[in-house]
């Protein structure tokens, strides 16, 4: 049997610095609602976070989630059926418990009584829809794959509190997929998102694609209300303008923060410093479907190259670490037993020479997205040099970078918050994938992965999904050259919050912070 206790554990049952008055500047607020001032004591106010974001192509589309704001957003609206912890283990949200078959196919859930913004009831037939609504590949959702292993002609409402999920296939670790970003749950029959209706803790007042949005509290929410009368999310995609935003009073959260302005916070009594250790992968991608990664040879060359404790030091300063080209260090299945790889520029150079690749020109996509990027493209220019490779940065605007560098780049940075390694596979390796950054693809981790889900054996499991890990750190294309800090900065008038890590449900979620 297995059953709701934490997941990622075996069952015990079933069942650039700007100034202040720059910042002020950059800052679109929101004109409607409340008071415009930002604190008015603990019980209440409008608290102003800002983000980088999208720009003009933003939806509110809680299914398509391509850049963190988009998932704080989605947080203030609406609810998942579980909530991510910050060992990403799973626990129940508007699911109140779950219970599988002796098979591991099929899943029974019964929901907590909740109600929509507009009063309408959440019903098993809410959480059905919603599903299929992410699996169908017309949706385009960030997380289709996590889903496409429902059976949904055979899935069905029992009553309106209780479904059953039938799986395609055994998978023992199935609530993982409760708890993840992109499955919020909407009313049944939503396909317009221009004035959202969740059961989440603050309901839609406004929002302009790629300016402010603009939430208050729902008194009605099922685990209580919100102690902020509004919630303002605001776009400013410069880190540094962030930084002026905050020291200025225009914003009390600043997200997403280099180790430069978490020192410069720290030593100012307006601010704190939330940094959530590990908590990012740093990674740089290579298309392995077409030249010149095509070549084993060249990747290898590439990954030698890197001098990842020079890219830890500078470009984290002291908030990271050496990254393995490995996901996931301190997770469960995280495979702890696997050497550091090192520098090796002559064996890098030969391999580049095998290859007939000397001064071979290569394009490394970047973007503003991190503020660790920057730096460490610097540094890849000037060590794959030494090796006879010449990198050229293409800069890329952030509110089509993902978009772009997936379809287009033939090597781009990206990063990945914290997530359960079992869905860290399932959207990023497997050959059903359609969006990857490397277009990787081996039918035998297919094969492993479905087996690793259908044993009912943990140490069996484990033992495969380690070595799923291990077998793409050879040749997908994937290299994590730092595992960095993820830093925010609030204001000393906040409370409510920690230091969380991305992609957890405590994360980016506003639902309990308080000004004053």
């Amino acid at each position: 049997m297995t059953s709701t206790g934490p997941l990622g554990r075996p069952f015990s049952r079933r069942r650039l610095l700007a100034g202040a008055a720059g910042a002020a500047a950059l800052i679109p607020l929101a004109a409607c609602g409340g008071e415009g001032g930002g604190a008015s004591g603990g019980s209440g106010g409008r608290l102003r976070a800002a983000f980088a974001a999208g720009g003009s192509q933003e939806t509110l589309d809680p299914h398509r989630l391509p850049q963190f704001v988009d998932q704080a957003r989605a947080k203030a609206v609406f609810d998942t059926l579980g909530k991510w912890e910050q060992d990403m283990s799973v626990s129940p949200r508007l699911a109140e418990s779950w219970e599988s078959d002796a098979t591991g196919t099929r899943w029974n859930v019964r929901l907590r009584q909740a109600s929509f913004h507009d009063g309408r009831p959440l019903r098993a037939a809410d959480v059905l829809y919603t599903y299929r609504r992410v699996a169908d590949p017309a949706t385009t959702a960030t997380v289709a794959n996590l889903v496409n292993q429902i059976d949904f002609t055979a899935s069905r409402a029992a009553s309106d509190r209780e479904l059953e999920f039938v799986l395609a296939r055994p998978n023992r670790l199935f609530p993982l997929v409760f708890g993840s970003y992109g499955t919020e749950i909407v009313p049944e029959g939503t396909t317009d998102f221009t004035n959202p209706v969740g059961t989440g803790p603050f309901s839609f007042v406004s929002f302009t694609p790629g300016g402010p949005a603009l939430y208050k509290r729902f008194d009605g929410h099922w685990g209580g209300a919100p102690t902020l009368e509004e919630l303002e999310l605001v776009p400013i995609n410069d880190e540094s303008a962030r930084v002026g935003a905050l020291l200025s009073g225009q914003v009390q959260y600043a997200h997403d923060l280099r180790a430069t302005s978490a020192q410069q916070l720290e030593s100012d009594g307006r601010t704190r410093v939330l940094a959530a250790e590990g908590a990012t992968s740093q990674f740089i991608h290579l298309k392995v479907d077409r030249p010149p990664f095509d070549d084993p040879r060249l990747r290898e060359a590439f990954r030698l190259g890197l001098d990842r404790d020079a890219l830890a030091r500078v470009a984290l300063l002291g908030r990271g670490r050496p990254g393995n080209d490995l996901f996931g260090p301190g997770l469960q299945y995280y495979p702890s037993n696997v050497a550091q790889i090192s520098r090796d520029v002559d064996r890098a150079r030969a391999l580049v020479d095998q290859a007939g690749a000397r001064g071979l020109t290569v394009e490394l996509s970047t973007a503003i997205t991190d503020p660790a990027w920057q730096p460490a493209t610097t540094l890849v220019v000037e060590q794959l040099a030494e090796i006879g490779m010449q990198i050229t940065p293409k800069i890329v605007p952030p509110d089509i970078y993902f978009a772009d560098v997936r379809k287009n780049a033939t090597s781009c940075h990206s990063r990945t918050g914290t997530l359960p390694i079992p869905n860290w596979i399932s959207t990023t390796l497997l050959s059903t994938v359609t969006n990857s950054f490397t277009k990787y693809a081996n039918p035998q981790i297919d094969a492993q992965y479905a087996a690793a889900l259908a044993d009912p054996d943990e140490a069996a499991r484990a033992e495969t999904i380690t070595g799923i890990l291990q077998t793409a750190r050879a040749e997908s294309g994937s290299l994590v050259w730092g595992v960095s800090d993820w830093i925010v900065g609030v204001s000393s008038e906040v409370g409510g919050l920690d230091a969380y890590r991305p992609n957890t449900y405590d994360w980016a979620n506003f639902s309990r912070a308080t000004l004053g």
